[in-house]
């Protein structure tokens, strides 16, 4: 009778794809909740007369279009892990810890949006918010190779997953680095450009070849 290898701990840790599954869902619920907090109503002294409130809403745009942006990014990079997750057949204890710094990232972007509605005309801010994205960006990629390397993915749906994902990892990077450069010469073009990239992949309008990107 063969005698039985002796596992260890680390072998058989975080092999639960349902319970990664559900900590994501519920940390992007939380972290796109959060993001409206950065939108504060005007208050009773600032607003005296009919007129003043339209020059306090005024006001709050910057905190309204990072809102609105930061809610695109979380949902553009949600698709992202969901597609993902719906691949992999199996998942193991590494694969999970970088899912977990995955949504470590997730979690920054309020505070990252925070930043910028108050600091928007900053660089610096654009800039941060701009590493934020790419963190999440380069974190997620290397979970898709991980899963291929280790044969978290199925051999035939591995052939057919890699080639599209990362070519849509290194295009959105490339564009939102290029946008982020915008913000030497105006902070204000540069939001608008990541905006634009962002509506682009939610939309994913069939013009041209900009569905393919």
């Amino acid at each position: 009778m063969a005698k039985s290898r002796r596992r260890y701990y680390n072998e058989i840790a975080a092999r639960s794809r349902l319970r990664l599954d559900a900590i994501s869902d519920g940390i992007f619920g939380v972290a796109m909740t959060l993001l409206v907090l950065t939108l504060v109503a005007p208050t009773a002294i600032e607003v005296r007369e009919a007129g003043d409130l339209w020059h306090a809403l005024l006001k709050l745009m910057p905190n309204v279009v990072t809102y609105f942006m930061s809610f695109l990014t979380l949902g553009i990079f949600w698709v992202a892990q969901e597609t993902q997750s719906s691949e992999v057949e199996r998942t193991d204890r590494d694969y999970t810890w970088i899912m977990l710094t995955f949504l470590l990232f997730v979690t920054l972007v309020p505070f990252s949006t925070a930043l910028l509605a108050a600091y928007y005309q900053s660089w610096m801010a654009v800039v941060e918010y701009w590493f934020n994205i790419f963190l999440l960006g380069a974190v997620n990629t290397a979970a898709v190779e991980y899963a291929a390397r280790t044969g978290l993915f199925s051999a035939a749906r591995r052939a057919i997953l890699l080639p599209p994902i990362r070519r849509r990892a290194l295009i959105a990077q490339s564009l939102y680095a290029i946008a982020t450069a915008l913000s030497i010469f105006d902070t204000r073009i540069s939001i608008a450009a990541i905006v634009l990239i962002q509506l682009n992949y939610a939309l994913a309008p069939r013009l041209l070849f900009l569905h393919r990107l």
